[in-house]
């Protein structure tokens, strides 16, 4: 009976691995795609890639550890669709307006590995597991040549958490010759009050004298980061990106946190073939 108990963990702890690896690709696809922009790709063409990423991320949940990871990288986009690790996108017609004025609107679905399991730290003992899943929604991107807009909503598709979640980002690119792009960004996201509940809320049957009852309301993390690409060759990426997140007060006030900030580190390589 011991031993299937720790077959158990260890298929469990194997899965929240993978699922924190999905994280850190679904954090990368900006800064590679923006970088794979850099090379033309001609119409009715594909263009795909194999790489490695090396990723370290902090949540916010009391003396939780930070997470180090490393995995393959795979990436394929043509004219109708774009894959990259969990996230895929459907194009959808565009609308041009000007030479440098352009209106993106694509169909977007992806896993989210945001959860926990009640081994991951002492605060967590006892809680029940949170799963993450997967959403699906759209995106809107409006291509200036001073700055992008982007605004994103998602709804959760497998009913995890049930929640809803919108993403409101404005970034800017500078480009040094034809190798290096710096990308800053800033964005805005919204989430419901069934997914702050359910990733940061208490039941009632959870609680204890160290954590009190807690149900979630909806609130707004603000997300900074800024991302740097170096192209070797056509072939050749390397990339690396910065995040800070301020946490909204709703998950701030949260008994299972003991920060107001996230944060992460990433860096890639990308072959493009």
């Amino acid at each position: 009976m011991r031993s299937f108990h720790l077959s158990v963990l260890a298929r469990s702890r194997a899965l929240m691995h993978a699922m924190t690896a999905s994280v850190f690709v679904a954090g990368l696809t900006m800064s590679l795609t923006a970088s794979a922009a850099q090379t033309e790709r001609a119409s009715g063409t594909s263009s795909w890639g194999l790489g490695i990423g090396l990723a370290s991320s902090q949540q916010a949940y009391t003396d939780i550890d930070r997470d180090n990871e490393a995995i393959p990288l795979i990436y394929f986009e043509n004219d109708y669709v774009q894959l990259f690790g969990p996230r895929a996108e459907i194009k959808l017609p565009g609308l041009q307006i000007s030479e440098s004025n352009e209106l993106e609107f694509n169909l977007v679905a992806k896993y989210d590995s945001s959860g926990y399991e009640e081994g991951d730290s002492r605060i967590l003992d006892g809680m029940d597991d949170r799963d993450g899943g997967f959403w699906a929604g759209a995106v809107v991107r409006w291509e200036h040549e001073l700055f992008d807009v982007s605004a994103e909503w998602l709804a959760d598709a497998s009913s995890k958490s049930d929640g809803q979640r919108v993403t409101v980002e404005l970034e800017r690119s500078w480009r040094w010759g034809e190798h290096i792009t710096l990308t800053p960004r800033l964005a805005a996201v919204w989430q419901d009050k069934e997914y702050v509940d359910y990733y940061f809320g208490v039941r009632s049957d959870e609680a204890r004298f160290d954590r009190p009852t807690y149900q979630g309301k909806s609130g707004i993390n603000t997300e900074f980061g800024v991302r740097t690409s170096y192209m070797v060759d056509r072939h050749h990426s390397v990339f690396l990106d910065l995040e800070a997140v301020r946490l909204a007060s709703e998950i701030e006030d949260s008994p299972l946190v003991d920060s107001s900030t996230e944060n992460s580190v990433r860096f890639g390589y990308l072959y493009r073939f």
